[in-house]
């Protein structure tokens, strides 16, 4: 399986206080992985490093086919080349129908005259009927957003993500606050992307972690300390000692 995201020796402090330090792994082309860890081992931080939100202090982390150092670009250049990233509560216009919330979110050309002079073509309905129907919202098409229950908003906020085609996927606590039905549907959207591109889930709920029957990352004081499947990691006795154990 060809390497999509490679971190390599990534260290970054805040005041004095190392939140990656020495970080290491890869992930595949069309992968799920999990990350799991107790608060404050570096979780946030390394999305916010593959993201572009912060630069590390020392280390690589390289993109893609070609190789690309994403510590080389911004923000919005880092979200072009193919990387989407979802936090925990969801952003979605919540004035606009969930159709029009995919709509906007779509890959196009975002240069000031193409979207001066954009026109919806069929094409572009179809992608949204379709996408709607990946996560389950294809009945709630015409509704306000804002009217969505919790675990809608979250389906609606990964399409929006998957609107814009992206190669890798970063997922901040998606079962956060969802029924047990919501929790399984979520599972089977994330599951499902992943045939496609690289998933990177962020979960605390070991539950979740297990439906989603993938390779596990264990963080701890911003390092790597075990990888592996579910079983494989939560069998480690230093897991267990700073995580399982709480």
């Amino acid at each position: 399986m060809s390497t999509l995201l490679e971190v390599s020796g990534v260290s970054v402090s805040f005041d004095g206080f190392r939140a990656i330090n020495n970080l290491s792994f890869q992930i595949g082309a069309a992968e799920m992985r999990a990350i799991i860890g107790p608060n404050g081992a570096g979780k946030t931080t390394f999305m916010d490093i593959v993201t572009g939100k912060t630069r590390p202090d020392e280390g690589r982390v390289i993109w893609g086919e070609k190789s690309v150092s994403l510590l080389k670009l911004s923000e919005a250049q880092i979200a072009r080349a193919g990387v989407g990233r979802k936090f925990q509560r969801p952003t979605v216009f919540e004035d606009q129908s969930v159709f029009d919330n995919l709509l906007l979110a779509l890959k196009k050309d975002r240069n000031p005259l193409a979207v001066l002079f954009y026109k919806r073509g069929p094409t572009d309905t179809e992608k949204v009927v379709a996408l709607a129907e990946q996560i389950g919202l294809n009945e709630q098409l015409y509704r306000k957003s804002g009217e969505l229950s919790h675990g809608q908003k979250q389906w609606l906020e990964i399409g929006m993500l998957l609107a814009q085609e992206p190669q890798l996927l970063l997922v901040d606590e998606p079962a956060a606050g969802m029924t047990p039905e919501e929790r399984e549907h979520t599972t089977s959207i994330l599951v499902e992307a992943a045939k496609t591109r690289a998933v990177v889930v962020v979960e605390h709920d070991m539950e979740f972690v297990r439906r989603l029957n993938c390779k596990v990352t264990v963080l701890h004081e911003g390092s790597v300390l075990a990888e592996g499947s579910l079983d494989h990691v939560t069998s480690n006795q230093e897991v267990i000692d700073v995580y399982l154990g709480r």
